[in-house]
């Protein structure tokens, strides 16, 4: 299932390589958050590398695929958008069903987004010359809720590998913050509500998402002047006793 040879997994590398490359930084994040709280890791990283699969439909409306500065949402209305980008999810599925995929699967990814609110495209809406008319609810995904620990281990880690993908400069501050602040909104917002995390499971899942990414990202982390300067102190010293 996980194998890259697989064809719909071969699909998404070929047309959609951004959506493929954020699948895996996604089974990773998801897959290490299940061992710590005792989810099934298998079934978080399979349903991982297959909960965007619906984005092969049309590609190139999603940011992760689009290698140059054209934006097909700057041409259409915010409400289309939204209509686009939501579909993904139903059209994961087709494909799903198609393929024969697990069950565990399937609901990983008809709920990996619940009922979550495309919030560029709303914000773009309100500040069109009608606001008044704009509606919420039209730009939430109308899907389930995660009901599974691992199905909601995917949608906290898809929503934190995204967001911390427009950093700038990921500082382990940073990264820490991002991590919470997005979990706490998927909290507070209720997608977390129909499946069993409890609080305790929530820190756990926060630092061990920072510590993958951590990894991930430690070539790029800044590190303060003073350590700077004292790492040029120490370097200048060793080549000294080295001449």
């Amino acid at each position: 299932m996980v194998n890259p040879n697989e064809p719909l997994l071969k699909r998404l590398l070929v047309e959609a390589p951004g959506t493929y490359h954020h699948s895996i930084l996604v089974g990773n994040l998801a897959e290490a958050a299940a061992q710590a709280v005792h989810a099934d890791p298998l079934l978080v990283r399979v349903g991982a590398y297959y909960h965007d699969i619906g984005k092969l439909k049309r590609p190139y409306f999603f940011i992760e695929n689009q290698v140059t500065r054209d934006n097909p949402h700057e041409k259409i209305a915010p409400s289309l958008s939204t209509l686009i980008i939501t579909s993904h999810v139903r059209d994961g599925l087709e494909l799903a069903r198609e393929h024969k995929l697990p069950a565990g699967v399937q609901a990983i990814i008809e709920q990996h987004h619940g009922t979550s609110l495309v919030a560029y495209f709303y914000q773009r809406a309100l500040e069109s010359d009608r606001p008044e008319l704009v509606t919420e609810a039209d730009f939430r995904y109308d899907c389930s809720k995660p009901r599974t620990k691992e199905a909601a281990l995917v949608m906290l880690a898809d929503s934190v590998e995204a967001a911390i993908r427009s950093l700038q400069k990921p500082t382990p501050g940073r990264l820490d913050g991002l991590t919470r602040k997005i979990i706490k909104e998927r909290l507070h917002d209720g997608q977390l509500d129909e499946c069993d995390l409890t609080f305790k499971d929530l820190d756990t899942i926060a630092t061990t998402f920072v510590q993958v990414l951590g990894g991930i990202f430690h070539s790029r982390i800044e590190y303060p002047e003073t350590m700077i300067t004292e790492i040029e102190r120490r370097r200048a010293r060793g080549a000294v006793v080295n001449q």
